[in-house]
């Protein structure tokens, strides 16, 4: 079988012992350059735009499909595609937002108007969804979290630092000039107040770091306690215009401080700043689908000043994407009957199948762990739910209605589909076959509430999958993402959920500290790493990735193990087996950034930086010090009482 290996992507003039990330993908590094419609390029890009390409010619077939459900994907996109009656629109479909806007009069209509917007997917101080109650894992719970902030993290209203302060004035710029494409006086000094309101938000929300604490951020509350927190807001008529009523079903406020905070500044903002903000914002969440003027401004600042990206991808791929957003399961459906092959399903199954063995048997050797948690990791472990491809039952999408020239309406239709589909589930059973995702996606996810891990089709494509390679190049690849998932159920959040995900500590005192110990030890590594002078990753927010991506891959490693069966991995390309699986796993992370976006990721992404994804986690990897001969003085080297092993 192939390696499953790009050699031509390796680069052996530099040393695995000293950069294993530039040794594994150095070549790549340095000839590709990052496309001007993106403002990173990696595997997961390349595997994006290989899905975007496919959804293309699938949503061209629709365009003369007979079937009703199928049309709607082709008659969504041709509304996205005719940009000449966007031309002739302009602003006219956004006038019933704007008219709701100017019809607030005092501090009372802003609570009823936000339940509104959520329900039409505009942003919102206060954001509203339907999601499993965290402590009662078989029912559903109305969610209350914060949100209402233009800039990727409220870091980047408060920071001194000179770039973010750089990012806040181009900000401030931007909205003036939206306002001024939207005929608005006195663009300047509204934008002036709209980033002054923004900034107050940001003062009042919780830190990355706090929202990471799913005890600190379960808190249900009753109606009455939400007015009594909260007074400013006139929650009976928020949660009434947002599709609720009486009886409520529970009702979950992720950060009471940031509500207490609201409402104050609620009191204190007159209606008129508000009403300003809310204008924008609606200007600002349809931009991109208006005429050219306030996409070209919207592109400017939100992808090319904040990300570092200098032209706007084709239209085609935006149609696509946007067609992905919306009819998801219609698209999905036409997606995965074409591109994901039962062979390949099968595969994966396989590999999940291995993984979950080798994590059961890991489990029972851990020294670290107590047996009473080893009985409940045993039995979270068997409960997984595990989900390869596309969901088992496809979306019903007959009642909503979608117009080849409406764009806006399709958009808002679209949104009220899903969010009243969501508002249903309250006060029924879980819905466990449903899934987070669309086939296409290029990304995996692991649910703590519903103990389940899921794998859509488009991550299960070349380069990363490769049905057709050596076993130790996929365990390696896609093996260490499918553990990375699983042990998200163990890292310092999922651990606190238990096999029925409820959120109920399991772990002995003495196990949490020993992990602890562990853990702390990679906040400490990867808070040092520094991808952009004067911005380090936080290892704080980036931990529970981190856990998840040397578990993943210690996993991996020890199902690829199994796999041989006792029998020596061959030699193919000149590379041992277990120098495939490790270089795999590098080439699966391989990535280039540009550097405003690296600083968006460091400050608003839960994730680390690609580089430091491999050569952060196999340092701890006694395979790689034996693969590659790594020794005292090497650059990667790492005394061995200082690794960490945790699964």
């Amino acid at each position: 079988m192939a390696s499953g290996i790009q050699m031509a992507d390796m680069d052996s003039t530099v040393r695995p012992q000293d950069d294993f990330f530039a040794y594994a993908n150095g070549t790549w590094l340095r000839k590709v350059d990052i496309p001007p419609d993106r403002s990173r390029y990696g595997v997961d890009i390349l595997m994006t735009d290989q899905a975007l390409a496919q959804m293309r010619a699938l949503i061209d077939d629709s365009q003369r499909a007979q079937d009703a459900e199928t049309r709607k994907v082709g008659d969504l996109y041709a509304s996205f595609t005719d940009e000449v009656r966007l031309e002739k629109l302009a602003l006219e479909p956004l006038q019933p937002e704007f008219s709701a806007v100017s019809a607030i009069k005092d501090a009372a209509d802003l609570g009823p108007f936000m339940g509104e917007f959520n329900r039409l997917g505009e942003l919102s101080p206060v954001g509203l969804f339907v999601a499993q109650d965290a402590k009662k894992s078989t029912e559903y719970a109305l969610w209350l979290s914060q949100s209402g902030l233009g800039l990727p993290d409220r870091d980047y209203y408060l920071s001194n630092e000179a770039k973010l302060v750089g990012f806040r004035a181009a900000y401030q710029k931007h909205i003036a000039r939206m306002l001024t494409l939207a005929g608005d006086a006195n663009a300047a000094a509204k934008a002036k107040r709209i980033v002054a309101l923004e900034t107050a938000i940001a003062r009042v929300q919780w830190t990355r770091e706090a929202n990471r604490d799913p005890q600190k951020t379960y808190n249900p509350r009753t109606v009455a306690q939400l007015a009594a927190l909260a007074p400013a807001i006139d929650w009976q008529r928020l949660l009434s215009s947002a599709g609720l009523s009486a009886p409520y079903p529970t009702l979950v406020v992720a950060q009471p401080s940031y509500l207490r905070g609201l409402s104050l500044l609620i009191k204190a903002t007159p209606v008129s700043v508000w009403q300003e903000y809310f204008r924008f914002h609606v200007l600002s969440g349809d931009a991109a689908f208006l005429s050219k003027a306030f996409v070209d401004e919207d592109f400017a600042f939100n992808e090319g000043v904040l990300r570092g990206t200098p032209k706007n991808a084709e239209r085609w791929k935006r149609g696509c994407e946007l067609v992905d957003g919306a009819l998801g399961e219609a698209l999905g459906k036409l997606y995965a009957a074409k591109y994901f092959p039962p062979s390949s399903k099968a595969r994966a199954d396989e590999l999940v199948a291995n993984l979950l063995k080798a994590y059961s048997a890991s489990v029972e050797q851990l020294s670290w762990m107590s047996a009473a948690t080893k009985v409940e990791a045993q039995a979270k472990l068997r409960k997984v739910n595990v989900k390869i491809g596309y969901p088992k039952h496809w979306r019903d999408y007959s009642s909503l209605a979608i117009s080849p020239t409406d764009l806006i309406g399709n958009l808002r239709r679209a949104h009220k589909f899903e969010y009243e589909r969501k508002l249903k589930q309250l006060g029924g059973p879980i819905d466990r076959d449903e899934w987070g995702m669309s086939a296409p996606t290029v990304n995996a996810y692991y649910n703590p509430g519903l103990n389940e891990v899921v794998f859509p089709a488009g991550i299960l494509q070349l380069p990363v999958f490769n049905p057709n390679s050596d076993d130790a190049y996929n365990y390696g690849a896609t093996g260490a993402t499918i553990g990375h998932e699983l042990s998200h159920g163990f890292d310092d959040e999922g651990s606190q959920f238990d096999s029925d995900g409820n959120l109920r500590d399991w772990w002995t005192p003495d196990d949490h500290a020993k992990f602890k110990a562990k853990t702390d030890k990679l906040v400490l590594e990867y808070g040092a790493f520094e991808p952009v002078p004067g911005f380090k990753v936080n290892g704080a927010v980036t931990l529970g990735e981190n856990i998840a991506d040397i578990a993943g891959i210690e996993i991996a490693y020890k199902a690829y193990i199994a796999s041989l069966g006792g029998k020596p991995a061959p030699v193919i390309d000149g590379l041992t087996g277990d120098q495939r699986f490790l270089i795999g796993y590098a080439q699966s992370w391989m990535d280039k950034t540009r550097e405003a976006a690296l600083i968006a990721q460091l400050k608003a992404d839960p994730h680390a930086p690609e580089k430091y994804r491999t050569n952060g986690v196999v340092v701890h990897m006694p395979a790689f010090y034996s693969a590659f001969a790594v020794k005292p003085g090497d650059k990667m080297y790492v005394p061995p009482q200082d690794r960490i092993t945790l699964w």
